[in-house]
Formats: structure tokens, sequence, C-alpha cells
């Protein structure tokens, strides 16, 4: 365990790409931990980053442990790469061609039917996650909707069709926006049983 996002718990460093995906799970974590003590009054405190074979993150509920695994849910593998600031590099020229990505995501985005998008990527994301065992006595998924195309209002009448796969979480958490501003969704309780 390491509050360290640079940095194994054994003081080795991380690459680029293991760096940002801790401070984006760490960033994760902070705005569903204030979320989550807004809306319930409940304290959830102390954050730090597991090693592989536990959750993302650890944190205490009410004083009892409790661990998180954190997921983003994007539109578009282009709209994952710019937000978590994918610059490409010289032996990616034949994917990139200077801000051509961006366009390509733009692209991407007036062709897609939302709904349709949003039920798929947060399927692929449940069922991804539910395949995974944990050492862990208590973890709860949270998801971060990181795409500027989806709301809360679009996830709304979502979550209510979607068919959970099996999984060991004891709840599962949306995060509708992407500065948290908006109310948790409880998937667990919200979808179809």
């Amino acid at each position: 365990m390491t509050s360290d996002i640079h940095h194994t718990q054994d003081g080795k460093p991380l690459s680029h790409s293991d760096t940002e995906k801790r401070r984006l799970e760490r960033d994760a974590a902070k705005l569903f931990m204030r979320a989550y003590e807004r809306e319930f009054h409940q304290p959830i405190r102390h954050i730090w980053h597991n090693e592989p074979a536990k959750p993302d993150i650890s944190c205490y509920l009410q004083g009892e442990a409790l661990d998180l695994e954190i997921a983003h849910l994007y539109a578009s593998e282009n709209e994952a790469r710019i937000a978590s600031g994918d610059h490409p590099r010289e032996t990616d020229h034949n994917h990139y061609h200077g801000d051509d990505h961006l366009w390509s995501y733009l692209a991407d985005l007036a062709s897609l039917e939302s709904g349709r998008k949003l039920h798929t990527a947060l399927n692929r994301i449940l069922v991804n996650k539910a395949r995974k065992r944990y050492h862990s006595k208590r973890v709860w998924l949270v998801i971060r909707n990181a795409s500027p195309l989806w709301n809360r209002d679009d996830f709304l009448p979502i979550v209510r069709h979607l068919k959970l796969p099996h999984h060991c979480f004891e709840k599962i958490w949306l995060i509708p926006d992407f500065p948290g501003e908006q109310e948790l969704i409880e998937i667990s309780r919200s979808a179809a049983k």
C-alpha cells in the first residue's frame, strides 16, 4: 500500500502510463468519497493505492476497511487517449497524424447513437470487472464517467435495464459526470435483477 502515485510500495519508480493510471484512479476515488460523504453523511477517509490482486484503492468507511475498484467510462478509444493525455510517440505515427486523432474522435462522436453506445460501453466495463477476483473482504466498484457526451440523465434510463453479471462487489457506483458534481447512481440497486 502506498499513497505515492509515482512509485511502487517498494520505492521503484512507475512508468508514465502507470503514474497517469494511478492519478486517474486517485482522482476518481477522491470525487467518489466526497460525493458519498455529501449524499449519505458518512465519513469515508484515508486513501492509498494497492498493488495488483487487491482493488485499486483502499480507504475507511465509518472506520471499517473498504476497497474501491476504479473504472473510467469513455465513449471511444480515441476519447480515452485524449482524456489521459496520451501524446503520440514517434513509433505511433501510423496511428496519429498531428491532430488527426482529435478529428477522428470528433467524427466518431458525430456518428454515435449515444444511448446504444453508452449501454454497450457500460456493460463492457461491468462484464470485464465481474471476471476479476480480489483479495479483499469488502470491495465496491466505482465507475467514473469520463465522457462529455453523457450525464446523469443519460444514465438513469439505461441502468434500470442493465442485467448485471455475477460479480463479487458489495456495491457498484457510478459517478455520472467527470467533475463529480452530479448525484451518484448506485447501479447495483438500480439495475434489473
